[in-house]
């Protein structure tokens, strides 16, 4: 009884649309949307749609006199949600033409420019592509909802989503710092740009993909996020691994306008990694203390410290610390890092991104081609990033900013091309 009442209330509710479809200020753009959404009172509207589409040009049935006549029916077909549907589609024949009108409301719903993007949402939040048939919503009359459809359909709706993703214009973002790093799916390894804004909006920027985080693949792929519309008229903040190739071609390609933030997080794991398990966790805690000291001058010392006992254990511990420790410290050396270290010492926004890209693209075990990495990369970063928060502590990002700006004086511009 109670499945009775709920299903005779989603059909007056689906009638109730319907009869709203008649209302006066309805454009026919709304009117697809609307019935679009309905399933199955849908397949009713559609038909009662096209009637009245029908009436609307040539007037009411046995009205004489007029060019324009009706001329039976046609079988045809509209989406629905993400499924074609069998309807009879109303003819009109235009006497002196002696040619067939094709109505305007049922050409828009053979267009099918809404169910790519309906379909690639399921398939990439858990419904396999070869499931799609049984899981999607089943109506009488369906067709066009086979594994291969279903495939075509994908491609062209997550090809979509990379040229948005790779084309989407930089200019109206004023970049604060920039977060990159790897990731691997099988044989392939792509590179990801996370960018801040000056208001703390985070902006996946891009993606490249490399056999290794080599300099010039790093410098093209930057230069073609200038080209765009990245602005480099502002120093920006690079927070990156301890990948030399990034480095490098960070600073040919930025130069004095680019600070370098190693992240201290991948300097610590790397030194842990050299120390025998009982010796990890005495260390991890120094070192997580060393770095979260708010001053430059008293982090560096404790370092220091650290450097001279790790030699006495482990020498290619100490040496591993030692290397680019001065970059781990920018943000202290800046005098930021009580502002804006929570967001910006490592690269944990890029770890999560790259969590969300495992939870979205987990499920294929077979990577074909680097074109179907890319389409499913791009896709599910366009999803992640709609749930990407605002970052901590961004109301002291023009801090952070003033602070490179005071900092890019003839000595450091100096030290920058030595190390280039």
């Amino acid at each position: 009884m109670k499945k009775l009442t709920k299903k005779t209330g989603r059909i007056k509710k689906g009638m109730k649309m319907v009869e709203g479809l008649n209302q006066e200020g309805l454009s026919r753009a709304q009117k697809v949307a609307m019935i679009q959404a309905l399933i199955p009172v849908g397949l009713m509207a559609v038909e009662s749609e096209l009637k009245a589409e029908v009436e609307e040009l040539i007037g009411p049935r046995y009205k004489r006199g007029g060019d324009q006549k009706r001329w039976g029916f046609n079988p045809g077909s509209v989406y629905l949600s993400d499924q074609k549907v069998k309807v009879n589609v109303p003819r009109i024949r235009d006497r002196k033409t002696n040619q067939e009108i094709m109505l305007p409301m049922y050409k828009d719903l053979q267009n099918p420019r809404l169910i790519n993007e309906v379909m690639l949402a399921r398939v990439i939040n858990g419904i396999s592509q070869r499931k799609y048939e049984k899981a999607a919503i089943q109506i009488p009359k369906t067709f066009g909802i086979k594994k291969s459809s279903v495939s075509k359909k994908v491609i062209r709706a997550t090809g979509k989503r990379l040229r948005q993703l790779m084309e989407r214009d930089l200019s109206p973002y004023d970049i604060v710092a920039i977060a990159m790093d790897g990731k691997t799916y099988g044989r392939h390894q792509i590179v990801v740009a996370l960018g801040f804004t000056l208001q703390g909006e985070k902006i996946i920027l891009g993606f490249v993909e490399a056999g290794t985080e080599n300099h010039l693949i790093c410098k093209e792929f930057l230069m073609s996020l200038i080209d765009r519309g990245l602005r480099t008229d502002q120093e920006i903040l690079f927070v990156i691994d301890g990948a030399k190739g990034l480095r490098k071609g960070i600073l040919q390609l930025f130069g004095n306008k680019a600070f370098i933030q190693r992240c201290q997080w991948h300097k610590r794991e790397n030194v842990l990694k050299y120390l025998a398990r009982p010796e990890q966790d005495k260390f991890r805690q120094k070192l997580q203390a060393s770095y979260e000291e708010k001053t430059y001058e008293k982090a560096k010392r404790r370092l220091t410290v650290l450097i001279r006992e790790l030699k006495q254990i482990n020498i290619s511990a100490a040496k591993s610390l030692e290397e680019g420790l001065e970059e781990t410290l920018t943000l202290h050396k800046l005098g930021v890092f009580p502002l804006v270290g929570i967001s910006l010492k490592t690269t944990n926004c890029i770890e999560n991104v790259n969590k969300g890209l495992s939870q979205y693209t987990g499920r294929v075990t077979n990577w074909k081609t680097s074109n179907q990495i890319h389409r499913w990369v791009a896709s599910a970063m366009m999803e992640i990033e709609k749930g990407l928060r605002q970052a901590k502590n961004w109301e002291f990002f023009s801090t952070l900013r003033e602070m490179m700006r005071d900092a890019n004086g003839p000595k450091r511009q100096t030290d920058l091309k030595l190390a280039a």
